[in-house]
């Protein structure tokens, strides 16, 4: 089933259903006002949202018109927004244009950090720019919803954590991380409000592409209006979901509606583009020694997309558009 949130359900949105063609939708309020509130009580609360979404593809149930610019985040606001960098050639990339190299556990231990989570964009809501000077970039990720996590669970029963999955513009001030990572004290203010897909869904909406901890599909990126990336989401992803889930609850316990990301999907095919304007730039730096290409400016479109086999938009799409505030 696929999930939306509504603005005009006040500041976590109003939870509703929509049928797999992303046309028409069913307020879902009979099961949970909110996404966050069908997290907390998923065991009951999902096979009547389950219902509900059986009975709107029938037409037993007549859906309401779907306008994307209705829809915040699925998730306003959440408990947590944990991203993972599970591509490895992307930190690759960044780290051999500056002419470093990858920690010695790049392979065996997930980079992580934790943005904000008290404001998430909504998938057609515009990006703030305050300063052109602090390089503002695009990241198309792939993140999951988790339900609650118990401390110390393994990724081999960590499936069983992820409740939906989603898209993500996890958005960049690239010139503002040299340094705030110098202080050795991670990320903040190079890390503004996170953008989400206008849909998320339940992994079994996938079929054979969600396998491993992991969606194999192309996830797709455009800059005002021009491709920039149609990139392999699911086998160079070198730490699964599950990986993720495991290493973050660690220590720790999750609890449910914390959204965990994969990181900038990144190929090592250079023609399959990008997902974000410093992978770019790294490239050009490592072939001609410069970077070449700006980053985002005022007026600058972002789109985000995944299509299905058979052509059809998954989780909706992410397009932004840069506005000077």
């Amino acid at each position: 089933m696929k999930l939306g949130s509504l603005r005009s359900g006040g500041r976590d949105g109003a939870l509703v259903v929509v049928r797999s063609d992303n046309q028409v939708f069913a307020p879902a309020d009979a099961a949970a006002p909110t996404l966050q509130a069908a997290l907390d009580d998923w065991e009951r609360v999902a096979p009547r949202l389950a219902a509900l979404s059986a009975a709107l593809a029938s037409g037993a149930v007549t859906g309401q018109p779907l306008d994307p610019r209705s829809l915040a985040s699925p998730l306003p606001r959440a408990y947590e927004w944990i991203d993972g960098s599970a591509y490895l050639n992307h930190v690759v990339l960044a780290r051999k244009a500056r002419g470093a190299e990858p920690p010695e556990t790049l392979a065996t231990d997930p980079l992580v950090y934790q943005g904000g989570s008290g404001v998430l964009l909504g998938a057609t809501d515009d990006i703030p720019l305050g300063d052109p000077a602090w390089g503002l970039d695009f990241e198309a990720e792939v993140a999951v919803i988790l339900g609650d996590t118990p401390r110390g669970t393994r990724a081999a029963s960590a499936e069983a954590c992820v409740r939906l999955v989603l898209l993500a513009n996890d958005i960049t001030l690239r010139n503002l991380v040299p340094a705030e990572l110098a202080k050795g004290f991670g990320f903040f203010q190079s890390k503004p409000a996170t953008a989400f897909s206008p849909l998320a869904l339940t992994p079994d909406e996938l079929g054979a592409a969600w396998r491993d901890g992991r969606v194999h599909l192309r996830l797709r990126a455009a800059h005002n209006g021009r491709p920039v990336g149609d990139v392999d989401a699911g086998p160079e992803m070198h730490f699964s979901f599950f990986d993720l889930i495991a290493h973050v609850a660690r220590t720790r316990a999750l609890t449910a509606g914390t959204i965990l990301g994969g990181g900038t999907v990144s190929n090592g095919d250079a023609a399959r583009g990008v997902s974000c304007i410093a992978e770019r730039r790294a490239r050009e730096i490592i072939a001609g020694g410069k970077a070449l290409t700006p980053f985002l400016a005022a007026g600058d479109t972002v789109a985000i997309e995944m299509l299905d086999d058979a052509g059809r938009s998954l989780f909706g799409r992410i397009e932004q558009k840069v506005v000077t505030g």
